[in-house]
């Protein structure tokens, strides 16, 4: 219910406030990087048996120690992946 809920009100509100528009990646290349990186987390959650933004989020607050290499390691992987971006988008 929550998914359409979601779906709904983001819908009836574009509608009045007449901005609904279809959106799509910027070309083939920008998709097709979005549906691979969307295939490997789906690949590492299920080898890793959980969700890591689930064990970075919930593990922490619990002060789980592996929660803490996990969230370090989603971070700092983030961080190398956003400057091999920018740094080849030039």
């Amino acid at each position: 219910m929550a998914v359409l809920g979601v779906i709904l009100g983001s819908f009836i509100w574009s509608m009045l406030s007449r901005k609904f528009k279809f959106e799509w990646f910027s070309d083939m290349s920008d998709f097709l990087e979005h549906f691979l990186g969307g295939t490997l987390m789906g690949i590492g959650g299920i080898l890793g048996l959980g969700c890591t933004i689930g064990q970075g989020i919930s593990g922490i607050s619990t002060l789980a120690s592996g929660s803490f290499l996990a969230f370090a390691g989603i971070v700092s992987g983030s961080v190398v992946t956003l400057k091999f971006f920018l740094k080849n988008d030039k």
